[in-house]
């Protein structure tokens, strides 16, 4: 079949380029003398025909073009039965304000309005059927909320919903319809390939209902392969992305979600789920979350309602020139940089590090300093979707992984037991900046140590101090070797975060407050060298810094 569809394109490029050759050959005979043209006309070159056995091949134009359309056909045929309609109903809230400003009334007074009715927001997207009991695939974000669900078969079937399983990560859900309310209905299960075999350039099949009408057949190819796409999140929870999705340019509009990408075989690579568009329609720019991912979760959502991700526990984000450089790695160092560490996650309980300083890119604060993450189980990581790839293509809970990490300019090997993937988890919140102040300068933010922050690093409720949150990169404090804060704790339903030096006494003079800490600062002089006494993972220690002048903003 890719055969084919690539004869296709290289007969009709043929054929155009041959179009526009004529097109520009025309003008120049016109542009001959009448001599040379009577010429060309009076005594034309003679035609040698061929003899029998060397006779030219007939055009494959036109078998091709009927192959293609038979090719076509047959997916459409094959796969059209397996995709459904899926509308949706959600109730509404119904407006508080039972008065409403009426134009003309004088003062913009308010006239009376009845109790406002009850309001549904309607929906529709695609989905497929998975096997032979009743089972519907779609997206998340088409049931999400849904009141009522209601499944549309090809051949006119309508039969109510209900939702057995979701996962917001993935963006998949199941839908099961009573197949007792219909016992003649016949089912089509599509049948999936394996999506880590695609390729740019095959042949890409979308089959959904775009804008609600059924049945729709787009063709195209993949563009792209191994993209990220943010998973659904309420804001309050964790962020995840969603790994090696496909992208196509099949056209994609609204209405295809939950609808089947398929390839030359009609076998199922992905489910389109979203576009880049800046008009809400197709752009040439859709995806699909991959059948290798769909393969592993829709079974779970079956039998358990949910599925279960092996988790880390940790957040952080590519290495790139700006911040290598920074960490006096090389340039061109690739990998994953941590950034936070979750207590008592896999990886804190591994001894990974987060970052616990902080430098200046193009305006804008980056967090630096953690641990870098180059290879899981031996396979190179260099960037951090490889990293999230790995732990949703290859790993399980439970299992016990080697990650080859860079710390301070060394390579080291960790093992990390991986964990099951939380639920929720509170939102972040800074921790309380240095204030500004004219001559010397540490370079840190931080706050202080309060019982509950103390009793979640460890510590006893009654240590004082003050948490380093931050240290700046280049700053004093850096160059002195102080570390930030990497471990986020919620306390008093604040994000925090933990798990950095606590300063306890500037020259031997306790420290128990931020504000005596920002005065010793403020009476300190550029160039003095000072001596802070840290706790550090349980032990003292005590540093000596040099304080330099505050640089100019």
């Amino acid at each position: 079949m890719k055969r084919l569809w690539l004869t296709l394109i290289i007969v009709l490029s043929l054929t155009m380029i041959l179009g526009c050759g004529g097109m520009n050959l025309l003008p120049l005979q016109t542009e001959q003398t009448p001599a040379a043209t009577v010429a060309l006309t009076a005594a034309p070159m003679p035609t040698p025909t061929p003899p029998a056995a060397e006779a030219a091949p007939p055009t494959t134009r036109a078998g091709t073009l009927d192959a293609l359309q038979e090719a076509l056909e047959r997916i459409y045929q094959d796969v059209g039965p397996s995709v459904v309609n899926i509308q949706v109903v959600q109730k509404q809230e119904a407006g508080e304000n039972p008065f409403q400003m009426l134009p003309g009334w004088p003062f913009g007074m308010p006239s009376p309005q009845p109790p406002p009715q009850e309001q549904y927001r309607r929906g529709s997207g695609s989905g497929f059927v998975w096997g032979e009991e009743g089972y519907v695939v779609t997206n998340n974000h088409v049931v999400e909320g849904a009141d009522r669900i209601q499944v549309m078969f090809p051949d006119g079937t309508t039969l109510p919903g209900t939702v057995v399983g979701t996962d917001s990560d993935s963006d998949l859900a199941v839908v099961k319809v009573d197949l007792s309310d219909e016992p003649s209905l016949n089912l089509y299960p599509v049948q999936l390939a394996d999506s880590t075999q695609v390729k740019v350039g095959d042949l890409a099949v979308a089959i959904g209902n775009p804008f609600g009408l059924e049945n729709t057949m787009t063709v195209g190819f993949i563009s792209a392969l191994g993209r990220s796409l943010p998973a659904e999140s309420d804001g309050e929870g964790p962020s995840y992305t969603i790994p090696d999705v496909i992208q196509t340019d099949a056209s994609i509009n609204p209405g295809n979600s939950g609808g089947v990408l398929v390839n030359d075989d009609g076998e199922v690579i992905g489910v389109t789920c979203a576009i880049v568009s800046p008009v809400r329609a197709s752009a040439g720019i859709g995806f699909a979350i991959p059948s290798a991912i769909v393969q592993k979760v829709v079974p779970a959502l079956i039998t358990a309602g949910h599925y279960t991700y092996p988790w880390l526990g940790i957040s952080g984000t590519s290495l790139y020139p700006d911040l290598a450089q920074a960490m006096y790695l090389e340039a061109n160092q690739h990998g994953a940089l941590v950034i936070e560490v979750l207590p008592d996650g896999p990886a804190d309980e591994a001894g990974l590090r987060g970052s616990d300083r902080t430098i200046t890119v193009d305006g804008e604060e980056r967090r630096i300093g953690g641990d870098v993450i180059v290879a899981f189980d031996g396979q190179p990581v260099r960037e951090f979707d490889d990293l999230v790839a790995y732990l949703v293509d290859a790993a399980e809970v439970g299992q016990r992984v080697t990650l080859t990490i860079l710390r301070d300019g060394h390579e080291r090997q960790v093992e990390v037991t991986l964990g099951e993937r939380p639920e929720t988890e509170e939102e972040a919140g800074p921790a309380t900046e240095e204030a500004p102040a004219e001559g010397a300068w540490l370079g840190i933010s931080g706050m202080t140590l309060v019982p509950e922050v103390a009793r979640a690093m460890d510590l006893p409720g009654t240590q004082s101090g003050v948490l380093v949150g931050e240290v700046v990169s280049g700053s004093p404090a850096d160059k002195a070797g102080l570390r930030g804060s990497y471990k986020p704790v919620t306390i008093r339903g604040q994000r925090l975060l933990v798990g950095g030096d606590v300063i306890v006494a500037w020259d031997n003079q306790p420290v128990t407050l931020m504000e005596e800490l920002k005065t010793s600062v403020e009476e300190a002089r550029p160039g003095q060298k000072v001596t802070l006494t840290v706790l550090r993972e349980g032990g003292r220690m005590q540093i000596k810094v040099a304080l330099e002048t505050r640089p100019t903003p």
